[in-house]
């Protein structure tokens, strides 16, 4: 399955955010999403998820424009993480997770055992099905991250949108979410991410999108895009990119100080 962007203009009737924008996510591919506060990638979610319409240009989910599929059925193959995970009452997180089930379910049906077995698979397979029966509310950021990423993939989707799912996070709470997504990919999942962190990328083996000047600036594979300049130019900081260490080739970002 192919989700498609195509010369497209996002934003709002009386504000272009981001002009021009053309993008291809595969399944079994992470993309990530990387520019400065403000710089778009927000509107660049809204606008894939059809809750911001375009204002130019079209966005296709296995070749057929998204405004053409009902929400039920776009539901089946997107699903979406986003930054905030509070929730207005204490549900456990079993129910928390089977929520991502609705798409699934008739207007007046209630979940089945079909639906319970794959909301415990799916807490099993982010391994946190010692969590399953405490309160959502009562967790921590980084334990409601881990829930709320199960109740994506709940959905069944081909495509998972993760809006910074390691933003307010400590470290390594961050690392078990990249080591998560890392896991889905390989799961034949299309992995759509936005991230604050070039390292996130080199972790991911990801593609990259640079947002920056209101438009997707550069784009292609992490180790060629994200360069020393680039970083210099969207974030306004020098940074020094070198091998993580003799046995490895992944690349890491530090940063160079006064």
């Amino acid at each position: 399955m192919l989700l498609k962007i195509h010369n497209a203009t996002l934003g709002y009737p009386q504000k272009e955010v981001l002009k021009n924008v053309s993008l291809e996510l595969h399944t079994d591919k992470t993309t990530c999403i990387l520019g400065k506060n403000g710089a778009g990638k927000t509107t660049l979610f809204k606008s894939v998820l059809g809750i911001l319409p375009l204002l130019k240009g079209t966005i296709s989910l296995d070749g057929k424009n998204i405004g053409e599929w009902n929400r039920r059925q776009f539901a089946h193959a997107v699903a979406y993480v986003p930054q905030a995970r509070s929730l207005p009452f204490p549900f456990t997180v079993f129910d928390v997770v089977l929520f991502g089930r609705t798409a699934h379910l008739s207007v007046f049906s209630s979940p089945g055992k079909k639906d319970r077995m794959i909301a415990e698979e799916c807490l099993e397979k982010l391994q946190i099905t010692y969590l399953k029966d405490r309160v959502f509310t009562q967790l921590s950021g980084g334990e409601q991250q881990m829930v709320i990423v199960a109740r994506a993939l709940a959905q069944q989707p081909s495509f998972l949108i993760m809006d910074e799912p390691t933003s307010s996070l400590d470290f390594g709470n961050q690392l078990k979410i990249i080591n998560q997504v890392n896991k889905l990919k390989n799961d034949s999942l299309g992995i759509l991410m936005a991230t604050h962190s070039p390292d996130h990328a080199f972790m991911c083996e990801a593609d990259v999108a640079v947002i920056h000047n209101g438009m997707i600036w550069k784009q292609g594979d992490s180790k060629e895009v994200i360069t020393e300049e680039v970083l210099k130019d969207i974030y306004d900081v020098n940074v020094k990119i070198c091998t993580a260490s003799a046995e490895s080739s992944r690349k890491i970002c530090l940063p160079v100080l006064d």
